[in-house]
């Protein structure tokens, strides 16, 4: 096996844990790719020998390359960061012997917090919180001392310390899921409200849709049961095309059109309630992604 080979070998065998720090960085799929699709380029242009921990070398290069993406987006109005809601992992089913990722899998809800946090914050906690790694080294990614970068992770940690995080049964969430499409088939305004916390929070990103383009499907940010059954009401027309599925990592929804992804819901289940519901509706980035098996 020659130099390039063994470098090729060895970087398939950090792909998934590239991925998964590019995804958490960035709450894209098709950018988290392209981050580690850049990580290999300079791997395979780079004199590594001298690298004792090619991991974490990798990791650092990821990592650069994400805060540089991060920095370069156009910024977006507060208003649209609202209603924004990052790319999801879907499936279809996790069986038992999948129990590791979804305890390891990041929330939607999360994701979306992670959102308003400047690039240097991000990726601290993504980091240090997330992956083990230390401030030192951290410091060297974001240009800034180890106590300045430990600090950009402590801000981030108390705005993510409000993040809603789903309750660990996952047989409740999916039931709480079931029941909320079962009532919106039928239109049962008062089962759907009893299934919802007070203060829940629902979210829906459909892109540059607007009303007159695809009626309901519109961005919105919608607080409080009532408001949101109303909402929810709006779609029982799609509600014969959803379907539970695994939204990165616990129970939430696809509505799928004639073999097209048309919507992704995660939900966040409470004590037995629906607290936030982050709906991707944007038809551009939803044929981006892979549809389910």
């Amino acid at each position: 096996m020659d130099e390039h080979d063994q470098l090729a070998r060895q970087f398939e065998q950090n792909r998934g844990q590239l991925r998964a720090v590019a995804y958490r960085m960035l709450g894209s799929v098709a950018e988290a790719e392209d981050a580690v699709q850049e990580a290999w380029l300079r791997l395979s242009r780079s004199d590594v020998s001298d690298v004792g921990n090619l991991s974490g070398w990798l990791t650092t290069v990821v990592s650069r390359v994400c805060l540089d993406m991060l920095r370069s987006r156009k910024s977006r109005r507060e208003d649209s960061l609202d209603t924004f809601v990052p790319d999801p992992i879907v499936s279809r089913e996790v069986g038992p012997e999948d129990e590791a990722l979804q305890a390891d899998a990041v929330g939607l809800a999360l994701l979306v917090v992670l959102e308003t946090l400047s690039p240097a914050e991000r990726l601290a906690f993504v980091l240090h919180d997330m992956f083990g790694v230390s401030f030192d080294e951290i410091a060297m990614i974001v240009d800034k001392s180890p106590a300045a970068t430990r600090q950009l992770a402590s801000r981030a940690r108390r705005r993510v310390q409000g993040a809603p995080v789903s309750d660990g049964d996952t047989g409740r969430q999916r039931a709480v899921v079931e029941a909320f499409m079962a009532a919106s088939r039928s239109g049962d305004f008062e089962a759907l409200l009893a299934l919802l916390d007070p203060d829940v929070v629902l979210r829906a990103d459909a892109g540059d849709a607007t009303e007159d383009f695809s009626g309901p499907a519109v961005s919105k940010l919608v607080r409080g049961a009532l408001a949101v059954v109303e909402q929810a009401l709006l779609f029982t027309r799609m509600a014969p095309y959803t379907e539970v599925a695994v939204v990165n990592g616990t129970p939430g929804a696809i509505t799928v059109v004639n073999g097209r992804l048309m919507g992704v819901m995660g939900v966040t289940v409470v004590d037995g309630k629906i607290t936030e519901m982050d709906i991707l509706a944007d038809l551009e980035r939803l044929k981006e992604l892979p549809l389910p098996a």
